[in-house]
């Protein structure tokens, strides 16, 4: 047990990044029952927890981390009692969106903070694409209950979509793959959808250029 406290302290965006995944394949095991729903919130409060914890380690401000994390706590709380109260849900996917972009932030500046790629920053590439992908997909849940009927898909075209729709169109479009099964048709929608697009794209440029670059760049001092 102590050897993975510590190695959870040595990679924490390691760590960030495995939960992260195992909360995509556990989910649709839940379903939309409400000990499925608090189960899952139960994941998502360990995946916060794990954000903040890797939060702490960049430059970024702490007390940011925090001013957000305290009021999500008590959001994704009261959402898990009262799960179809929209206002509650509204605020709950606007705060949450707002902790995982700063979280993104923050872990980006982790990455480029110094001219050594160190194993963790290596899996803090992946855990800020997972990070951005919950965060747009907060932001479409959002979108949807301020303007209803935003997305619509091949099945059930009519119905709104759950967080697994909103989470699937989140990383496809971060990753570019375009299936095109879950369509944002709506303005609003449309907007958001493109500003992903477009931070994937410099995501990709930017950040996985520059951890590949110093990954490969010949050690200091050699021919």
């Amino acid at each position: 047990m102590s050897n993975w406290f510590q190695t959870a302290r040595r990679h924490p965006c390691g760590v960030l990044l495995a939960v992260q995944i195992v909360s995509i394949v556990v989910y649709p095991f839940l379903g939309d029952q409400s000990l499925g729903r608090a189960l899952f919130g139960l994941i998502g409060l360990l995946v916060l927890g794990l954000a903040v914890a890797a939060v702490r380690l960049t430059p970024a401000l702490t007390w940011i981390s925090i001013v957000l994390g305290v009021p999500l706590v008590v959001l994704t709380v009261l959402e898990g009692v009262y799960p179809h109260h929209e206002t509650i849900a509204l605020w709950s996917a606007v705060v949450h969106a707002a902790f995982y972009l700063y979280t993104g932030f923050a872990l980006i500046r982790y990455m480029f903070a110094d001219a050594v790629i160190t194993v963790d920053e290596l899996f803090a590439t992946g855990a800020t694409f997972t990070v951005l992908a919950w965060a747009w997909a907060y932001l479409y849940a959002a979108t949807q209950l301020i303007w209803p009927d935003s997305f619509t898909a091949a099945v059930d075209p009519a119905d709104q979509r759950t967080w697994m729709d909103l989470l699937f169109l989140s990383v496809t479009t971060l990753t570019s793959t375009g299936l095109s099964d879950i369509v944002p048709v709506r303005p609003h929608a449309r907007s958001v959808v493109m500003i992903e697009q477009i931070v994937g794209m410099l995501y990709l440029a930017l950040v996985v250029a520059r951890i590949t670059g110093l990954t490969l760049r010949p050690p200091s001092g050699s021919d």
